[in-house]
C-alpha cells in the first residue's frame, strides 16, 4: 500500500460515525487537498470543549463561523463572543464566489448561501439585547472570587449576605452592596457584632475598593434586574434551527475584569440550571470565546480555579466550551487538557522564542507518520488547518491537515440598518431591556439610617429639655445680684468710695 492509500484509508476510517457529525472540511497532504476524504466531527462530542488557535490573518473567525452554522443547522443553539464585532455576518445569507465553489468541490459538498436566526446581546452600552445578573445571584463565595478577596475579606461578604436574607433585604445591584457594606461598618456596626461577628474598618475599605474597580469598568450597568434566563440562549427556530446569540463585546477589550465577571456568571449559571445530561447524541449549547486571552491574562489565581472547575464540571449539563485564541499557550494547561477538538492554524516563527513555541504546540497534538508537525504549523494556508477531534468513544483521531469549508454566511458585518432590523424583531429586546429599579437592600437601608438618625435627634431634645428641668432656680436676690446693670453699679460705687477716701486706683493697685 502507497503513502497516499494509507494516508486515505486511516483518514476515511478515523473520521466517520456512526451519529450525527459536522463536516469541517476535506484532508490535505503534501500541500494538496484530497476530494472527498472528508473530516467530520462527531456532534455528540462537541460538549467534550475546543481550542480554535492561530496567527492573525489566517482564518480562525472564520473556522468560528463555520463551527456556529453546522450546530445551527442540527438544532444546536450557540453563544458566540464577538470581541472583535466581525461575527454578525452569520444574520444575513453569503455570496457565491468561484474560488467558493472550488473549494467545495474538492470537499465533496455544494456551497450555497444561508442566514442564521440571530440574537445581539450586550452587557455595555452597545445596543442589544441587554444581559444583566443580580448581585445575590452571584452568591458571596463567587462574588469573592470575582474581586479578587482574601478569606478575611471574603467572610465579611458572607456577612453581607447573610445580614441581607436573615432581613429581607434584596441584594440586586452595585449600590445595594456598597450601602450596606458602609451600614455595617457604621449605623450597624454595633448590630453586627453582636449577631454576626467582628467586622475590620480596613477589610471594608479593601472590598470597596475591589468593588469600585469592577465598577468602572461597566459593571454597574450589569449587575441588576431583569436578570437574563439561560433559557433564552437555548431557543430554535421554527425551521428547527439552533439561535446564534452575538453577545458584542468589541467595545470590551480595555474591560478584562467584566469580561471575567460576565463569563464567571454565565458559567455558574448555566450548571446551577440545567440538568444533567445523559448520551442524548447532541450538545445542548456551545459557546464560543474569541480572544481567550481576555479572560486568563488579568485572572486571580481563585478566578482562574473557578474557571477551570466549571470546565471541567460543565460537559455533564451537555454545554460545550470552545476558546478561540492566537497561541494555545494562552490557555492555561489544566483548562488546555480539558479541550477534545483542537483546530490549529497557521503560526509564524519570527524568532527563536516563537520557534521554541511552536515546537512546544506540535507536542500538544497525536503523533503522525505523515506530517513534520513544528514544520506544517508554519505552513498553513488561509483557511488550512490540522485538526484532531474526539471520536465517538473519546478517542483522538488522527492528526490531519484540512482544507476547512466556506462559511454560508456573510464573511463581513452587517450594516447599521440591519442592526436595526434584527433588534426591531427580536422578542428579548422588549422582555429585557426594560430598566427595573425596584425597592432593594439601598433604599430600605437609607429609610432605616434616616429614621435612626431622626430617633437620635429626637433623643437630643429630649436630653437637652431634661437638663433644662434639673437646674435649680435661682431666689429674686440672685437675678438681681447677678444682672449686669447691679454689677455695675456696685463697680462704680467702690470706685467713689475709693476716690473719697483719696486712694487713687494706680495707688491701690501698686500697694497689692
Amino acid at each position: 500500500m502507497s503513502k497516499f492509500e494509507e494516508f486515505y484509508a486511516l483518514i476515511d476510517k478515523g473520521y466517520k460515525f456512526e451519529g450525527d457529525s459536522v463536516l469541517l472540511g476535506t484532508s490535505m497532504l503534501d500541500g494538496g487537498a484530497i476530494e472527498e476524504n472528508q473530516v467530520r466531527a462527531p456532534l455528540k462530542t462537541f460538549n467534550r470543549h475546543g481550542l480554535i488557535a492561530g496567527a492573525t490573518g489566517t482564518g480562525k473567525t472564520k473556522t468560528l463561523q463555520n463551527l456556529a452554522e453546522r450546530l445551527s443547522e442540527n438544532g444546536v443553539p450557540v453563544l458566540l463572543m464577538d470581541i472583535k464585532g466581525d461575527l454578525s455576518g452569520l444574520a444575513k445569507p453569503g455570496t457565491d464566489h468561484r474560488k467558493i465553489d472550488e473549494r467545495h468541490q474538492k470537499i465533496g459538498t455544494a456551497w450555497k448561501p444561508q442566514s442564521y436566526p440571530t440574537e445581539l446581546l450586550t452587557i455595555s452600552e452597545q445596543e442589544g439585547v441587554r444581559l444583566r445578573a443580580t448581585i445575590s445571584e452571584f452568591g458571596p463565595v463567587l462574588l469573592s472570587k470575582i474581586l479578587g478577596l482574601n478569606e478575611t475579606q471574603g467572610g465579611i461578604v458572607a456577612i453581607v449576605f447573610k445580614f441581607c436574607d436573615d432581613h429581607r433585604l434584596p441584594l440586586l445591584d452595585i449600590k445595594d452592596f456598597r450601602k450596606v457594606l458602609q451600614y455595617i461598618s457604621d449605623e450597624g456596626k454595633a448590630q453586627i457584632e453582636r449577631d454576626y461577628g467582628y467586622v475590620s474598618a480596613s477589610s471594608v475599605g479593601a472590598i470597596m475598593r475591589r468593588l469600585l474597580e469592577i465598577e468602572e469598568q461597566g459593571a454597574d450597568r450589569f449587575f441588576g434586574e431583569k436578570s437574563f434566563d439561560i433559557d433564552d440562549l437555548r431557543r430554535v427556530d421554527e425551521e428547527g434551527k439552533g439561535y446564534v446569540n452575538i453577545l458584542r463585546l468589541d467595545d470590551i477589550q480595555s474591560k478584562p475584569k467584566l469580561f471575567s465577571t460576565f463569563m464567571l456568571c454565565l458559567l455558574a449559571e448555566v450548571y446551577e440550571q440545567l440538568p444533567e445530561q445523559g448520551d442524548t447524541g447532541r450538545p445542548e449549547l456551545v459557546i464560543f470565546i474569541d480572544e481567550a486571552h481576555l479572560i486568563f491574562d488579568q485572572a486571580s489565581k481563585p478566578l482562574l480555579d473557578q474557571i477551570e472547575t466549571m470546565v471541567k464540571l460543565i460537559r455533564s449539563k451537555g454545554v460545550g466550551l470552545f476558546f478561540c485564541t492566537q497561541n494555545p499557550t494562552d490557555v492555561p494547561d489544566a483548562v488546555l487538557s480539558q479541550l477534545g477538538m483542537k483546530i490549529q492554524h497557521a503560526l509564524r516563527a519570527f524568532t527563536a522564542k516563537d520557534r521554541k513555541a511552536i515546537k512546544l504546540t506540535a507536542e500538544n497534538y497525536p503523533i503522525t507518520d505523515f506530517y513534520k508537525t513544528d514544520e506544517l504549523l508554519t505552513q498553513l494556508g488561509i483557511g488550512e488547518a490540522i485538526i484532531t477531534v474526539l471520536n465517538e468513544k473519546g478517542i483522538p483521531t488522527p492528526l490531519v491537515h484540512t482544507l476547512l469549508t466556506a462559511p454560508s454566511s456573510r464573511m463581513d458585518v452587517i450594516t447599521e440598518e440591519e442592526k436595526k432590523e434584527i433588534l426591531n424583531s427580536s422578542g428579548l429586546v422588549e422582555k429585557y431591556n426594560e430598566e427595573i429599579d425596584r425597592e432593594s437592600a439601598y433604599e430600605m437601608l437609607s429609610n432605616k439610617i434616616e429614621e435612626l438618625d431622626d430617633e437620635a435627634d429626637e433623643e437630643k431634645k429630649k436630653e437637652r429639655k431634661k437638663k433644662v428641668k434639673r437646674r435649680p432656680e435661682k431666689s429674686t436676690f440672685e437675678v438681681i445680684a447677678n444682672h449686669p446693670i447691679t454689677r455695675m453699679v456696685v463697680r462704680e460705687l467702690v470706685r467713689g468710695l475709693l476716690g473719697v477716701l483719696g486712694v487713687p486706683t494706680s495707688r491701690r493697685r501698686r500697694r497689692r
